[in-house]
């Protein structure tokens, strides 16, 4: 490899050395460099709230015409120019100077409208080549009356060119839209605001220009962060509107809902200021790997165009959605803390402002503007009057200006003969010479006196605008309200003077195993209670409101659920919805189906529930085709496990939970038999058992009803009945009720036929509906509509009342449901109103309408 020699300096060369302290070079060359990013990169300047690489881009976007009414244009085109022409820096800082100014998630008054992959929060955007950009509305606000001296120009980086030192800005920008930046020393940090309180406040100003900081915060009276969210604690924003820095806290915006069936979730609509969902899920991620947030159980990011931001949290079962969303918002950026250092330049010089000094410096910056332009617009008037009243001198001697004209050798001796004929100004005569023949006729003249009038008007209006300080500011407001009728929008952001108390201080955040009741209804809904308490006997029952079932349980225990195929299946009792009513008054309104706990086989239903104690009398089940059964407890502590062995074409048709094994069991079948005996008469069997002969059928005839009943009822016991056509469609049987004390029917051994309990008549040939329970006992028909029953009459006083409707469920006192056996075979009113979302008018457990 060749080496490289230095060629030897040429024989004349002289060495100049010259010796320099390089603590001094240092600092000169820093100081240089600080300079250069405090006024010409990173701070903005406090008249339109812009830093220079902003306005620029603003500034060479409206020189190539990219209004909003014109066509989007690539964005590396509009980059190149504001690069080539003002702003000597690379090009990646100048698109993403323009992208923010394009995100409406970043700037709460966008000044690009953009048109391609602009990025999200947590997604940078397109290269620049595949992006397309033009004015927004807001920008030609800022950009308006740039052309007609209201601001000043200085050259450019190569002094080649001439850009604005600021812009006219219509809009309070540096308010507005806020700003953030860090140079040598120093940096900045402003909040957005809302246009419209930001304007009322301006205009206040104007007209009281003492006004206090108390009276502007009556118009704005907080930040307006254009992602919404809430603002906790304003103690922050005053400090900051007072002295220019300050703290507050910005929270999201969430609420709970019922996410499943089954589960609560936290759905997120607005996070705070600069923060991304992206960031709020890792943070989330990260705390559950690590176990110090827990309840938590999904994420999913459901953020579109349409809809906007929506970040649903599912909650675990047994955790409180409140508690843990105070946890969010303590450990994760759902809660954050945005910090105002209000610094931008005034003069050339970097200050710290409060709000009533920015506005100050705004509001001193369009008086200027509007004086500066109207002293341009006056100008521009004047010298127009000046040709027009020359036009005006020449039309009346028309002839004599041609003849004059002819007969000059050239134009300068036209224009000085003009001058000097007609006592014309040069302006005047050169403009006459220029002019069009077309314009010398009598309708022009018309013209050009209206013309005259009207700039005479408009030239006294500006002067009356620049004389009068009042008018001026008059002027100043109106263009304010303009602006802000035009661009403004509602607020966004809630302002909070304080959280309130922290709802994980009260609550915990897991659920408390408390003592509760869980209940299934007739039109197949399980709920469970807030209380250990039965319900009292309230109100009215609603329609598909009748429990069937109900089991004493804790909020995170679990209890069982027998099947009519025979299987026994575990549910959680905290994945089952707390009723929305009291213990006085319970409704299923807001029940879950129970398609939405268990997997049932097509034409399985849910029979009754159980409790899972491994101690006790165990469980009763009867059959269709008559077999009786009594399961030990011990089988009873699986999650899903069968508990009898049926039949080809058999099915369960009742099951009750014994509580102290002497209750009677009972058999209602289709034909018309009733049969009863003591539960002590069947011998418990294991979980492979298939049962034993409980009633004894005829042919055709099925078991229609099976349960237990408690022979020392206080109130006593009743038997309803109804009868109709088993060849009738459903719900058209003729049918009639009957009532009868329970104690009428004498006991028989088991697997016996029993006795007769309805008398069928002309047209009846099989019972429809049968329950036995503790009185008194109300009915219900297949809508769900409460029907009267007839009252209590003896067992051979005939085949009973003619029914207005079918019978699908019935029940009896509530409270005696409870009085220590909450089982399937006392079926008990709800009293609260509800409209069962599924099963709608199906029977309870071990009834069939």
């Amino acid at each position: 490899m060749a080496r490289r020699t230095t060629p030897p300096p040429p024989e004349d060369f002289e060495e100049h050395i010259l010796d320099t302290d390089i603590q001094q070079e240092m600092e000169s060359s820093f100081l240089e460099y600080a300079y250069s990013v405090i006024y010409s990169r990173a701070l903005p300047d406090a008249r339109d709230g812009l830093k220079p690489v902003q306005r620029r881009i603003l500034y060479t976007m409206n020189d190539m015409g990219l209004r909003p009414d014109r066509g989007h244009v690539k964005s590396a085109r509009v980059v190149g120019e504001v690069m080539g022409r003002l702003h000597p820096h690379g090009d990646g800082a100048i698109y993403d100077a323009m992208v923010r100014m394009a995100q409406p998630w970043s700037m709460r008054l966008p000044f690009i409208d953009g048109h391609g992959n602009f990025g999200s929060p947590d997604d940078s955007p397109a290269a620049m080549r595949y992006t397309e950009a033009r004015m927004a509305p807001a920008a030609v606000a800022m950009t308006a009356s740039i052309d007609e001296d209201t601001v000043d120009f200085r050259p450019n980086y190569d002094s080649r060119e001439l850009e604005p030192s600021v812009l006219p800005a219509a809009i309070p920008n540096l308010v507005v839209n806020g700003t953030t930046g860090i140079a040598v020393g120093m940096a900045t940090n402003c909040a957005p605001h809302n246009l419209v309180e930001v304007v009322q406040a301006l205009r206040h100003l104007v007209k009281d220009p003492r006004a206090t900081l108390d009276d502007l915060m009556r118009y704005v009276p907080g930040p307006d962060l254009p992602t919404g969210g809430k603002i906790v604690g304003l103690d922050g924003i005053r400090d900051a509107y007072e002295t220019g820095r300050g703290v507050f806290k910005m929270r999201a915006s969430a609420r709970i809902e019922n996410v499943t069936a089954r589960r609560k979730g936290i759905v997120v609509t607005e996070l705070p200021y600069g923060v991304g969902t992206e960031k709020v899920i890792e943070r989330i991620k990260t705390l559950v790997q690590a176990k110090k947030l827990q309840g938590i159980s999904d994420m999913k990011d459901l953020t579109d165009r349409e809809h906007g931001l929506r970040l649903v949290i599912e909650v675990k079962n047994g955790f409180v959605p409140e508690a843990l969303l105070e946890q969010l918002y303590r450990l994760t950026p759902m809660e954050d803390s945005f910090g105002i250092n209000n610094v931008a330049l005034v003069d050339g010089q970097p200050r710290t402002l409060g709000l009533k000094e920015m506005l100050e410096v705004f509001l001193d910056h369009r008086y200027d503007v509007v004086r500066r332009r109207s002293r341009h617009r006056r100008g521009k008037a004047a010298d127009r009057l000046h040709l027009v009243e020359g036009l005006l001198v020449a039309i009346l001697d028309i002839d004599e200006v041609i003849q004059l004209i002819r007969s000059s050798d050239n134009a300068e001796q036209a224009r000085e003969r003009l001058m000097e004929v007609f006592e014309l100004t040069e302006p005047q005569a050169t403009y006459i010479l220029e002019m069009q023949l077309r314009r010398l006729t009598r309708f022009s003249r018309i013209e050009l006196e209206k013309e005259q009038s009207e700039l005479q008007r408009t030239i006294e209006e500006l002067d009356a605008i620049l004389g009068d300080d009042a008018l001026l500011r008059t002027v100043v407001s109106d263009e304010l309200a303009e602006v802000a009728k035009t661009y403004g929008t509602p607020r966004r952001t809630v302002l909070l003077e304080s959280a309130g108390a922290p709802v994980s201080s009260a609550v915990p955040l897991e659920v408390a195993d408390d003592p509760c009741f869980v209940y299934l209804s007739s039109s197949g809904l399980l709920a469970r209670t807030a209380t250990d308490e039965p319900p009292g006997q309230g109100g009215g029952r609603a329609n598909h409101d009748v429990v069937v079932s109900a089991v004493r349980a804790t909020a995170r225990g679990d209890v069982g659920g027998l099947t009519s195929t025979g299987r026994l299946v575990r549910i959680g009792v905290l994945e089952l919805p707390q009723l929305p009513g009291t213990a006085n008054d319970p409704h299923l309104a807001g029940g879950l189906p129970v398609s939405e706990i268990l997997a049932l086989e097509p034409g399985e239903r849910l029979l009754a529930l159980c409790t899972l104690a491994a101690d006790g009398p165990g469980l009763a089940l009867g059959t269709r085709q008559g077999v009786v059964k009594r399961v030990n407890p011990e089988v009873l502590n699986r999650d899903d496990w069968e508990v009898v062995r049926l039949a080809d074409g058999d099915e369960v048709i009742g099951a009750v939970e014994l509580t102290t094994g002497a209750e009677t069991l009972c058999f209602v079948t289709t034909d018309a038999q009733l049969l009863h005996f003591g539960a002590d008469a069947v011998r418990p069997q294991g979980r492979s058992g298939g049962g034993i002969a409980g009633v004894r059928l005829t042919a055709g005839a099925t078991v229609l009803w099976f349960g237990a009943v408690d022979p020392d009822a206080p109130e006593g016991s009743v038997v309803v009945t109804a009868s109709g056509s088993s060849t009738a469609l459903p719900g058209t049987e003729p049918g009639a009720v009957k009532v009868t004390p329970f104690s009428e029917y004498p006991p028989k051994g088991r697997a016996t036929g029993g006795v007769r309990c309805h008398r069928f008549l002309k047209g009846e040939d099989a019972l429809v509906f049968a329950w036995v329970g503790t009185a008194p006992a109300r009915g219900a028909a297949d809508s769900g509509a409460p029907v009267e029953l007839p009252p209590a009459t003896g067992r051979r006083d005939g085949s009973g009342v003619p029914g207005s409707q079918p019978l699908a469920a019935c029940a009896g006192p509530v409270a005696a449901r409870f009085g220590g056996r909450p089982d399937g075979s006392s079926d008990g009113p709800s009293d609260g109103p509800s409209d069962g979302p599924e099963g709608a008018g199906s029977a309870p457990a071990g009834v069939e309408g």
